[in-house]
């Protein structure tokens, strides 16, 4: 099998196009972006900067997993003491326009044909005993039970992130933003997806005439409204959809009959294998891991609207929205178990068989934005603080993403410190906790923006035996949804009555 989204990290010549690593910088040149990158990141702390940026230092030179925020001001690193750790995230100020510019100016990882693909997923940030910390709304989790959904109190984040090729733990977070109570999470994603490939553009990771961006996505993104939300940008929207969907052909150029012309053509039944048709291309690829991987692709397809839901304020005809629907179907998963259909859509109404192998392998790629997530929470200690205030909170979320992006940049200029029953990788496939664990020794050469700390006294603090006469105030925890899913192990009756196709 030639995997076409595996060839970063070297020169291949596949099927007629050259791929260029973004990781053949010699080692002068890695330590002088690194460097660059932090000096761009200490001017953007616009308030009590050098306490930030030694915090963000600490995280990236502590020795193993951050499992308490204080205990980060007692690394070698950070000069300051704990009242200022704290004074930093709490009333310290990031300009978080000109850090977005930073993150868009570094180097993104490509594809085989040259191509940016993202992908926009939310992770959430839990207080369920947070009674004193606004903008709390129900995240959706998952229990321990088989089919058992659990809501607990949190802060959501969207994240979108430029997916590396191949098999690698890696990712290019290029921003993130906390969802509020309140606000259509489609319009929301839709803004934030538009913010980062325009400033991709004006960085000049694309210029005209190269590969549209992909966007990758699961199924509870609306792929449709958000591909009609982005038509005026350079983007294709490949999104995964439940199989339960139906959707519409085009409808036949000649009218039929009197009456207005028909807007939608046949129903194409993602459950009813009858109603499918001779599929428009169709791959066949064998896989390492799942074996023969078999696709097939419908053209012009697209959903019928109406006026609810996300459309109800839309004035006018609702569009028709046509992509292509590809089936991907496998012989089994790495895990051994019985491997279920996927269903995808793609905004490019006439994909080529080409594209739809790379399509789908760039969707199976979009799970190494889980390994951004388990890095971020279980290693750097992104949840691990218990602050107040969202706004703290999206302080601290900016500096681990500033953190994860600096070990990005030393990925292969850092020596690996291995122990001894660790294996020994190629010196290109270190993981993001193995480049941390060598920061320390490439910090010096890389430059230190803060200045030191000037010697001060620890103010008086609370008089003994004055109890706090400011309580905090209490917070309700605002529901997004009306639909609860259900916590218990008890498995649902069968019901006679057909389970509602979804037809918008």
């Amino acid at each position: 099998m030639i995997d076409h989204f595996s060839c970063l990290g070297r020169k291949i010549q596949t099927k007629g196009c050259l791929v260029i690593s973004v990781h053949d910088d010699v080692p002068g040149d890695i330590v002088g972006r690194l460097a660059g990158f932090r000096k761009a990141f200490h001017r953007c702390l616009t308030a009590r900067a050098d306490a930030l940026f030694e915090l963000t230092e600490a995280l990236l030179c502590a020795d193993g997993p951050v499992r308490s925020l204080v205990e980060l001001s007692v690394a070698g690193e950070h000069r300051r003491g704990h009242g200022s750790l704290y004074a930093a995230l709490n009333r310290g100020r990031i300009d978080v326009e000109a850090l977005k510019t930073s993150l868009a100016a570094v180097p993104v990882p490509r594809a085989a044909d040259g191509r940016i693909v993202l992908a926009v997923d939310v992770t959430c940030w839990l207080r369920p005993e947070a009674h004193t910390s606004p903008q709390r709304v129900l995240c959706h989790t998952y229990g321990r039970g088989k089919d058992t959904h659990i809501m607990v109190p949190g802060w959501p984040y969207s994240l979108v992130t430029a997916l590396e090729t191949g098999r690698s733990s890696w990712t290019a977070p290029l921003d993130v933003r906390r969802l509020a109570p309140g606000l259509d999470a489609a319009t929301v994603t839709a803004g934030q997806l538009r913010d980062v490939v325009e400033r991709l553009i004006a960085a000049g990771q694309w210029q005209p005439g190269d590969q549209d961006m992909w966007i990758v996505a699961d199924a509870g993104y609306d792929g449709p409204r958000l591909a009609f939300l982005l038509a005026d940008l350079p983007v294709k929207m490949l999104v995964r959809m439940r199989s339960d969907r139906v959707l519409r052909r085009r409808a036949p150029a000649t009218p039929t009959g009197n009456g207005r012309p028909r807007r939608h053509g046949g129903e194409f039944v993602f459950g009813d294998p009858t109603s499918w048709g001779d599929p428009d291309t169709a791959t066949v690829t064998d896989t390492r891991l799942y074996g023969t991987a078999t696709a097939r692709a419908w053209h012009r397809l697209h959903p019928r609207l109406t006026h609810r839901t996300a459309w109800v304020e839309h004035t006018g005809t609702l569009p028709i929205i046509e992509g292509t629907v590809i089936l991907l179907t496998v012989d089994r998963l790495p895990s051994g178990a019985t491997a279920k259909p996927v269903w995808l859509w793609c905004s490019q109404p006439d994909a080529t068989a080409t594209d739809v192998d790379l399509l789908w392998q760039a969707f199976l790629r979009r799970f190494d934005i889980e390994h951004t997530f388990r890095m971020l929470k279980q290693t750097l200690g992104w949840t691990t603080p218990k602050l107040r205030d969202p706004h703290a909170a999206d302080r601290w979320t900016w500096l681990v993403l500033a953190a994860y992006t600096q070990l990005r940049l030393a990925r292969t200029a850092v020596a690996d410190l291995r122990r001894p029953w660790e294996r020994q990788p190629p010196a290109d496939r270190l993981s993001p906790a193995r480049v941390r664990r060598g920061f320390r020794n490439l910090r010096g050469k890389a430059g230190i923006p803060a200045s030191a700390p000037k010697p001060s006294r620890p103010g008086p603090g609370r008089p003994p035996g004055h109890r706090n006469q400011r309580p905090a105030s209490r917070h309700d925890v605002h529901i997004v949804t009306s639909t609860k899913p259900s916590t218990s192990n008890r498995k649902p009756t069968k019901s006679k009555t057909p389970r509602p196709r979804r037809t918008g």
